[in-house]
């Protein structure tokens, strides 16, 4: 293994009241590996301003290690996902717009899908059913805090923008229970998102059985270009 280096979570970046947003945790990981595509599958919730270990691994992966021990593994992995056609943008902003009149209980002041961030401070994935299709979906553009220094959409911040729609699968097209938890999350990162650019977030339910739930999560350019696409296994609580 060799030593990366300690990470903070800012207390901004959290899902879960106290524990980091699970998708900017899995892209943290993601860009620290040398594999092109990896698998994050969480172990513990990552605790936000606390100090936590980043190493990487001999086969091209990355863990994340606590005081009470691994939170959080990457491994090489791929993408196996059929991607539908995406909605349009004004499918995907009435969408967005009927979730926001109505959201899923337990709503919390979530880093990717909280109903009282701005553009700058979160990344609003407001996914609300596609009327006619089996898709949740959200119209949005990223805010110039949120880019890189090359006016870009931050990668870890690309990840964290294909966890959040597969919640809002789970909720409003199947079965999963409020307080469900992200298990694992195996994205590809397509092509560079300017944050000044209009996106398109969708997500469809892939298989359920038991208390696990797999999503198929995708995001776009509004002319439908695909920029990333997941695999997310969302897990029932007990």
């Amino acid at each position: 293994m060799t030593d990366i280096g300690t990470i903070t979570v800012p207390g901004r970046l959290r899902g879960y009241p106290g524990v980091a947003f699970g998708g900017y945790v899995a892209g943290v990981l993601a860009g620290r590996a040398p594999a092109k595509t990896v698998r994050v599958d969480f172990r513990r919730p990552t605790p936000v301003e606390v100090p936590v270990e980043l190493t990487g691994t001999d086969d091209g992966g990355a863990v994340l290690t606590g005081a009470d021990g691994l939170l959080a593994v990457a491994t090489p992995d791929e993408v196996r996902l059929d991607v539908p056609e995406p909605p349009s943008w004004d499918e995907a902003y009435a969408a967005a717009e009927a979730y926001r009149a109505a959201p899923p209980a337990g709503a919390v002041d979530c880093f990717g899908c909280g109903l009282d961030r701005t553009p700058d401070t979160g990344l609003r994935q407001h996914c609300g059913v596609v009327p006619g299709r089996d898709l949740v979906a959200t119209a949005w553009t990223a805010g110039p805090a949120l880019a890189d220094a090359e006016g870009e959409l931050r990668p870890e911040l690309v990840w964290g923008a294909l966890d959040c729609p597969g919640n809002a699968a789970g909720r409003l097209l199947g079965s999963m229970r409020e307080g469900a938890v992200t298990a694992s999350l195996t994205a590809q990162l397509l092509r560079p998102v300017p944050v000044s650019a209009r996106l398109i977030s969708y997500a469809w339910v892939v298989s359920e059985e038991g208390r696990k739930h797999r999503m198929g999560v995708a995001l776009t350019t509004a002319a439908g270009d695909l920029c990333a696409h997941a695999s997310a296994l969302w897990v029932n609580p007990r």
